[in-house]
């Protein structure tokens, strides 16, 4: 069965880092695009970083404006795993993070971004909790 599965959310202190690791189970073709998102309570579901893994251009890598500087978005594909190192962690960043793929980008005025509704597959989330 084709999954995706997020680990390392937790609860720590402003300031704080995590690395979120997202263990897939999907064929090549659907770990071509893949990110994390977020959404916290009342919120839209959004994008946090995403790129497309299929080929060598980073025109397509992606990162939320609040997130820029202090996330990192890389992938092992030995590991069939993607990951998202955050530091300097803000209150702001509680939320339930995701890790989605077989994702669509589109063009925005800020350049390529994913389309949230547009992912196939989409793990189980995993809560990360940032206390001031």
């Amino acid at each position: 069965q084709e999954r995706l599965v997020e680990s390392g959310g937790g609860l720590v202190e402003a300031g704080g880092s995590l690395t979120l690791s997202c263990a897939s189970s999907l064929g090549t073709e659907s770990k071509e695009y893949m990110g994390w998102f977020r959404q916290a309570p009342g919120q839209e579901r959004e994008g946090v970083a995403a790129d497309f893994f299929g080929g060598n251009s980073s025109a397509y890598l992606y990162y939320h404006d609040s997130v820029k500087g202090r996330f990192k978005l890389s992938r092992d594909n030995a590991a069939n795993s993607l990951y998202l190192q955050m530091n300097d962690l803000r209150p702001e960043d509680t939320a339930m993070y995701y890790c989605a793929a077989d994702c669509q980008p589109m063009y925005t005025q800020k350049g390529w971004a994913p389309h949230v509704q547009s992912c196939r597959f989409w793990g189980q989330g995993t809560q990360v909790t940032v206390s001031s």
